[in-house]
């Protein structure tokens, strides 16, 4: 392991991770006093300096990029023969270590993380960068469950520079796209085909392709068709495994960009119940229902009509009201006997819990029971889509066979159009949303020139459709960046020189006096701050400056002192040499 500072400022605590180009370090930084991640390029790539120059121009691209999935990059530079990245700093595990220790993830795990790098991709792809080598290995999961993408830039520049290193394909083959594996152009829709096989891996716990060379890897992206991820697990939901291989289309044409695989995720998140489709129920003929009570003293008197001299038709005479009113009666009682059951039959069963299952498996598990379903749908954003809120009875109940259980069914939060929050108050956004149903989600802090706490971005964008009661990440300013600035020492130089100086390090020159000095005129004198200081950006810088000493006078005399007399030169005092005393 390295050890040692870089550039004086980055000090290697440990080494955390690396692979066949670089070494990746915990560090440091002793200026801003945080923990960072250094990666240093291994020694036989830094004499290479066509890989070296595409490396440093592809590195200062992506940290241009400034996203909550994506890990951030602070400083690309060089001590010595250590060309470095630095990196911010995440806590947590690879997915690739997530899913070797879980096996495979669930679907909604899954979809999640997914969503996650796609919103990665798209402001990468947005800033004309590809990542190139999505993988798990380069998917960072934090403790609670947030996704970074690391080594945006370090990819491209591989990829750009030459598809070989000493004869071994550069990157990660089982996660290659096809035109990858041909050495063809490469495009955001390359991204596209790995974040598809990382899908595949974390539905399924496997690789789509595997063989005994790296050859064998490429030709079956180029040739063959993956295994459907629905023949692993019977139970994964048919739409995911179309949302799979739409994104590891053979031809990138067909494959999705990455906002097209966002809105397919969240539309699957959103509406799909995981069991394949849902039934939308039929509205139950016995069921009980509140009948209009019939008030007869409103009914029109037949004998004052007849005085009238009117004939009433039989169907608005009192003997059909009375007979229409028994009918009413009759049947509501029916019905209302059929719904508890067979009056005829006194054959009991209990109620099974159907709460939180698929809407279909709860109808099969409640006629399988000998018991009739009334399906009634509402929404319920804390519950997915096609799943079972509620039922009557409750479980355990003991009811005649043939009794009507109405379960409710949840059609998933109420679609509201997002509305805008950028330029709103992180206060003023939040409350907004509260009363909208929504609720914040994550807030991430961003450097801008905006005022501190003003909301910069937000996710769903403006006019997308979201659930009642879903949660929206906000992106808030947290103000200007704030750069310190080492004060040089400009002491017995001059202030013309000091200007230039300070021009270059943002700095200006504050007040200037004077001082008589033997030193040249204009020669600094003074300065404060200090040298050696750490101050603001933009910081003033105070000068004292020499001043000619000017003809010399004699002092002014005092006429009222008395003239002292010239009693010739003064003698030395006498000095006794205590070794000549005798």
């Amino acid at each position: 392991m390295e050890r040692g500072v870089l550039e004086e400022r980055y000090e290697l605590l440990e080494h955390i991770g690396g692979g066949g180009m670089a070494d990746v370090y915990k560090a440091h930084d002793t200026v801003l006093d945080r923990m960072v991640a250094v990666k240093i390029l291994h020694a036989q790539l830094a004499g290479d300096e066509d890989f070296l120059e595409k490396f440093h121009l592809e590195a200062k691209g992506a940290a241009r990029l400034s996203h909550p999935n994506i890990v951030g990059i602070y400083d690309v530079g060089q001590d010595a023969e250590r060309h470095y990245i630095v990196m911010e700093y995440i806590a947590g595990e690879t997915l690739k270590k997530k899913i070797q220790r879980e096996g495979r993830l669930s679907v909604e795990e899954s979809l999640r993380i997914a969503k996650e790098i796609a919103r990665a991709l798209r402001e990468a792809h947005a800033n004309n960068l590809v990542h190139c080598d999505i993988k798990p290995h380069n998917i960072l999961v934090t403790p609670d469950g947030r996704v970074k993408v690391a080594d945006f830039g370090i990819a491209r520049a591989i990829t750009s520079s030459t598809m070989t290193y000493n004869g071994n394909v550069v990157g990660s083959v089982h996660y290659f796209s096809p035109e990858q594996a041909k050495g063809t152009k490469i495009t955001p829709k390359s991204d596209i085909y790995s974040l598809g096989v990382v899908l595949y891996e974390m539905l399924t716990g496997e690789l789509p392709f595997t063989g005994e060379t790296t050859v064998s890897i490429a030709l079956k992206h180029l040739q063959e068709e993956p295994r459907p991820v629905c023949q692993h697990d019977r139970t994964l939901p048919p739409m995911v495994e179309a949302i799979v291989q739409k994104a590891m289309a053979k031809d990138p044409l067909d494959r999705p960009s990455s906002n097209e695989l966002i809105d397919d995720i969240q539309h699957a998140e959103r509406f799909l119940g995981f069991d394949g489709g849902h039934d939308a129920g039929e509205a139950d003929p016995f069921a009980t229902r509140l009948m209009p009570r019939v008030d007869v003293e409103a009914l029109p008197d037949e004998a004052e009509d007849e005085e009238d001299g009117l004939v009433k038709p039989f169907f608005k005479s009192k003997v059909f009201m009375a007979a229409a009113i028994f009918l009413i009666f009759l049947g509501f009682t029916v019905g209302a006997f059929l719904a508890f059951g067979k009056f005829w039959s006194m054959a009991e069963v209990q109620v099974p819990d159907v709460k939180e299952r698929p809407m279909a498996l709860a109808k099969e598990l409640l006629e399988t029971s000998k018991l009739r379903v009334s399906i009634v749908e509402q929404y319920d954003a804390k519950v997915s889509a096609g799943q079972v809120i509620s039922q009557s009875p409750d479980a355990g109940t003991m009811v005649k066979e043939q009794r009507v259980v109405t379960i409710y069914v949840s059609k998933g939060g109420e679609e509201l159009t997002m509305p805008n929050l950028k330029g709103l108050s992180r206060l003023s956004a939040e409350s907004k949303l509260k009363n909208m149903g929504l609720v914040v989600g994550a807030v991430y802090e961003k450097v801008s020139d905006q005022e501190a706490w003003t909301v910069l971005e937000q996710e769903p964008a403006e006019g997308k459709k979201i659930a009642k009661g879903q949660s929206v990440e906000l992106t808030v300013s947290k103000g200007k960046q704030i750069k310190l600035v080492r004060v040089p020492d400009f002491s017995g130089g001059t202030l013309d020189a000091a200007k230039d100086r300070l021009k270059q390090l943002r700095l200006s020159v504050g007040s200037v006096t004077s001082e008589k000095s033997r030193q040249a005129a204009g020669t600094i004198l003074y300065q404060s701050p200090r040298a050696g200081t750490d101050v603001d950006e933009e910081t003033t810088v105070d000068f004292v400056i020499a001043a000619p000493m000017g003809p010399s006078t004699p002092p002014p005399v005092d006429k009222n002192e008395p003239e002292k007399k010239d009693d010739g030169p003064v003698k030395p005092p006498s000095r006794t040499n205590d070794a000549g005393k005798r």
